[in-house]
């Protein structure tokens, strides 16, 4: 008779064998971990907690009936990280090149249940050619058990896809749908078709990295929230996340320690922004003096540069960041940063951080691309993400809000809670010269041309002074003040005191319709 204790321990080794020391031993020589030391470096040190080690798949065809490997190619369960609860999934490349079968699936599906009965995160560790060819429609239907519940836990508990490997076909969708993807330059990638089925479908020649790695995902087509140089620092992105958010969407995001910003630096926000409406500058240099030093964690820092997004603290406090860049295509609203916004807007909706934004925006992007693409569609899920969310929303026009741009930046009209502008900011339907080109037109051309530039530039004083001034919109509580800027983080974090425990009650509905 065997001795069970011996038949443990010898059943546990084999699930921790996975594919084999030559195999994990050639995913070292590639400078990658294996699973379980990416679950290692992920959680607190001793503190992750297996379960399902000895599930293997059911499939009995094309030689799989002889190889069944304990684990099936996923480790999964709990730990801590950083003193909180998170569950986990990591696929193993070394058992099926982590492809995914049904019995694979059924553990990730199990512990994302979990996660959603228990109200915790869940981490996905993605290193995965896809669905399970030798199960066939099996394989596709344990992909789809994966997604629905990537969607019924949505808003729900914050979900996090760390790609650590090649993903493709259906091994895309599911971090597709998560809150943040985080991607490792030069050894991840994602993609629906690889370079070979590119190549024989359009006979377009694309390497892996340019089709899905981590540089084309976050600069060109905004798949990955961020990018790291190597997997432990992708990991350590997944600490930094989660240190902003709340375990669940009943939950108030965690506290940190407060750090106020020097005291030079109030006196330094006046001078950091141009006079000269056109004239560029730095949002950073704003976000950095008004809200905790070095607590900014942006998010597509590389992917449509004109709208800043990401989550930071005041007074200790996690806030989510929308701030127009000037410095990038004047600050305006294109297809890109909408889309960018909106995304992020309804993230901290979801998780209760409220919202802070900082405007400078001339207006949208003007051209017959941005036309063609859909502006009127992308931008209108800015203005409805905006309108939709009832975190409290704090918004600060640092110096101008044109057109129907003013009004998508959180302006008082969609629910902004706490509105205020600094001295020189300009609000109107246009900037004083295209308001003079037209409402002045026939008075410049029956000028002469010696008077023209005279005449102008009292037009566009006198227009100024009398329009574009904050003080016409806060006459009429468009503006709850008008406020100095050293004056900007103590208006803040007293508006955000009193708004923490704001409640907003919205009309019955299934849910609305965003234009998608």
């Amino acid at each position: 008779m065997s001795d069970p204790l011996k038949t443990l321990e010898s059943r546990r080794q084999k699930a921790r064998e996975g594919g084999g020391e030559g195999r994990r031993e050639k995913l070292r020589k590639e400078g990658k971990l294996t699973a379980r030391e990416r679950l290692e470096a992920l959680f607190d040190a001793g503190t992750f907690l297996e379960i399902d080690p000895f599930v293997t798949h059911r499939a009995d065809k094309f030689g799989m009936e002889e190889r069944r490997i304990p684990g099936d190619g996923v480790v999964t369960g709990w730990g801590l990280i950083d003193g909180r609860r998170v569950v986990a999934f990591a696929q193993d490349p070394t058992v099926f090149g982590g492809a995914l079968g049904e019995a694979h699936a059924g553990k990730i599906s199990k512990i994302m249940d979990l996660a959603g009965r228990s109200g915790v995160p869940v981490v996905g560790l993605n290193d995965s050619g896809g669905a399970r060819i030798q199960e066939g429609v099996v394989s596709l239907g344990g992909y789809g058990e994966v997604f629905h519940r990537n969607v019924r836990f949505s808003g729900v508990i914050p979900q996090i896809s760390v790609i650590l490997g090649p993903c493709a076909g259906g091994a895309v969708y599911s971090p597709a749908m998560t809150d943040v993807i985080i991607m490792v330059s030069g050894s991840s990638q994602m993609f629906i078709t690889g370079p070979d089925v590119i190549r024989a479908v359009t006979g377009e020649e694309v390497t892996f990295e340019a089709l899905g790695g981590a540089d084309t995902h976050s600069t060109q087509s905004g798949v990955a929230h961020l990018a790291s140089p190597n997997e432990k620092a992708a990991l350590a992105l997944v600490h930094s996340v989660l240190s902003y958010l709340p375990s669940n969407n009943v939950e108030d995001p965690p506290m940190a320690e407060a750090v106020a910003p020097p005291v030079s630096a109030a006196e330094e926000l006046g001078p950091l922004v141009p006079v000269e409406s056109n004239t560029p500058y730095d949002m950073h240099g704003v976000i950095e003096r008004v809200l905790d030093p070095g607590s900014f964690l942006e998010l597509f820092p590389h992917w449509g540069g004109n709208l800043l997004t990401g989550f930071a603290r005041l007074e200790g406090h996690s806030v989510g960041v929308v701030a127009n860049q000037p410095s990038v295509l004047a600050g305006t609203l294109d297809i890109t940063a909408s889309e960018k916004g909106a995304r992020f807007v309804r993230t901290c909706d979801a998780f209760n951080l409220p919202l802070v934004t900082f405007v400078d925006v001339p207006g949208f992007l003007p051209g017959t691309h941005q036309e063609y693409g859909g502006i009127i569609r992308h931008g209108a899920k800015l203005l409805y993400a905006f309108s939709e969310a009832t975190v409290p929303k704090l918004t600060v026009i640092t110096r101008k809000a044109y057109g129907g741009a003013y009004d998508v930046m959180c302006s008082k009209h969609i629910g902004g809670d706490y509105n205020v502008a600094w001295p020189q900011a300009e609000i109107a339907v246009m900037g004083a010269e295209g308001v003079v080109n037209i409402l002045f037109k026939k008075e410049l051309s029956e000028a002469s041309p010696d008077q023209r530039p005279e005449l102008r530039k009292e037009y566009m004083a006198r227009y100024t002074q009398e329009y574009l001034s904050p003080y016409m919109a806060a006459e009429r509580g468009y503006l709850d003040d008008v406020i100095l800027p050293a004056e900007t983080r103590s208006r803040l974090v007293s508006a955000l005191q009193l708004l923490r425990t704001k409640r907003e009650d919205r009309p019955g509905r299934k849910h609305g319709n965003i234009p998608l």
